[in-house]
């Protein structure tokens, strides 16, 4: 048992085990062909989520085929910055899955879900500048993890009408998770299904919910996977590591996120340490290649970084706080989002962990990717369209670290009459003075987008151009 775990039910042999997976695989069987509502299963490929879908999959295979007519979705959230350990062995999870369901004849769909480009980490910390994430700010979990699942649960509610969310949740991860399963439990109007307060016309079926860890892992252990995937690799992956509990799927805030679990976003500072992460690399040389990204992280995790972040808020107001260190009060600025310096920074610091884990990763991780040229695009647009930074610096960023052009294929992109040579000018004309600067930069750069044609540029050379006005 560990810390995380609580006695709420007592050890059961092995044959009692036995017992209630026999009497699970009766009850799974009798609500897949009780009605038509379509099931989804929420699957993190940890050791809860892998349980719950191994004993769906080996109940409705023990039907004939003619009454496997509901499909079953397996729903899957990548956020873009997971483990890249875990993210290799979930696309190879997800393949063998699909494959063996073709060949096994069972109604089983993956679906690989991931957050809209906008709502990406990157996209929020580079190009808006939101502030590394921590327990009074946790902006990350809503985008990344929740909107993603809820938007395909959504889906499946319009098309049908209802749908039934199959979870690995279990009462034994924590006593908090234990009184919200039985505050759910206590409103079920159907036997083994719980309303779920988020998402109307959503029922949760919990299968393992009284299971405890030893359990599950017994289950794991002994019991063939049935989709060819050796689920002692999954033992090992966690046997490398600290803490208990997996990722789950979210889709509420009352769901652990990744800050509280076993395997989470490599770039979570919801924790004061990543130790799945830091014990990958210490027990194992060959992923010493992720020490970039545990450093990144790491330098995210600052608890005063006041000095990176604007003083007004991501709106432009002010707000004050009163602010009390080593018995002297005083009032100053909530600060907002990091500066320019800092998000090309961070971009920067991103863009040379992935060029150097491309040269020293495994074959197997030679491709990895980091940041996406999609999520490059985004921030590019919120650069110059809606920070008016029109000196264009990430393309100019990217040929630096990476020795490349960058490839925007979003439309206009780069189609601007100001660029670097007009703001390093500016720069000199404001003196350093950064309140200046930006509303200078804004000025121009809003008069250049509205109205090109009375737009007048003072000369050919970069003094001369920064004469320019608008008629």
């Amino acid at each position: 048992m560990t810390g995380n775990q609580i006695p709420l039910f007592p050890p059961r042999t092995v044959s009692e085990l036995v017992e209630d997976i026999q009497a699970l695989t009766i009850e799974i069987q009798e609500l897949y062909c009780l009605d038509a509502i379509p099931w989804v299963i929420g699957v993190s490929w940890g050791k809860d989520s892998s349980t719950v879908l191994q004993l769906i999959w080996n109940a409705i295979a023990g039907l004939p085929p003619e009454k496997r007519t509901k499909t079953i979705h397996v729903i899957t959230t990548d956020t873009l910055v997971e483990n890249p350990i875990v993210s290799a062995w979930v696309r190879k999870s997800l393949a063998q899955l699909k494959i063996a369901a073709q060949e096994q004849e069972m109604p089983v769909e993956p679906h690989l879900l991931y957050p809209k480009t906008k709502q990406t980490f990157w996209v929020n910390l580079i190009g808006k500048g939101y502030p590394a994430p921590h327990n009074q700010f946790r902006w990350c979990t809503e985008r990344l993890k929740i909107q993603p699942a809820n938007q395909f649960i959504r889906e499946m509610v319009r098309a049908n009408g209802e749908t039934i969310l199959v979870l690995g949740t279990r009462k034994a991860e924590s006593s908090k998770r234990a009184a919200t399963m039985r505050k759910h439990q206590a409103g079920r109007v159907r036997a083994h299904l719980s309303p779920n307060a988020s998402l109307p016309n959503s029922l949760i079926y919990t299968p393992i919910e009284d299971w405890r860890t030893d359990e599950v892992w017994i289950y794991l252990n002994q019991w063939q996977n049935p989709w060819g995937q050796n689920n002692k690799d999954l033992f090992s992956m966690y046997r490398g590591a600290t803490a208990d509990n997996e990722c789950p799927l979210v889709i509420d805030t009352s769901t652990p996120s990744c800050g509280d679990s076993r395997f989470g976003c490599w770039v979570c500072t919801i924790v004061s340490k990543d130790k799945s992460m830091e014990a990958m690399i210490q027990n194992d040389e060959e992923k010493e290649w992720m020490q970039p990204l545990l450093d990144i992280r790491n330098e995210l995790d600052i608890e005063d970084d006041h000095d990176k972040r604007d003083f007004r808020r991501i709106w432009g107001n002010v707000q004050l706080f009163e602010r009390n260190v080593d018995g002297k009060t005083s009032v100053e600025p909530i600060p907002g989002p990091y500066t320019k310096y800092w998000r090309e920074y961070w971009l920067r610091q991103v863009l040379e962990a992935q060029t150097k884990i491309r040269r020293t990763a495994p074959e197997a991780m030679g491709d990895i990717t980091l940041i996406t040229s999609e999520e490059l695009s985004e921030i590019r647009h919120i650069w110059l369209e809606e920070k008016h930074e029109f000196d264009d610096s990430l393309p100019r960023i990217y040929k630096q670290v990476t020795g490349e052009t960058f490839q925007d294929n979003r439309l206009g992109a780069g189609n601007s009459l100001l660029g670097s040579d007009e703001w390093s000018v500016l720069e000199e004309i404001c003196n350093d003075d950064a309140m200046h600067l930006e509303l200078m930069a804004k000025l121009l750069d809003t008069c250049s987008a509205s109205s090109p044609a009375r737009f007048v540029v003072g000369g050919s050379s970069p003094s001369s151009r920064a004469a320019t006005t608008c008629r």
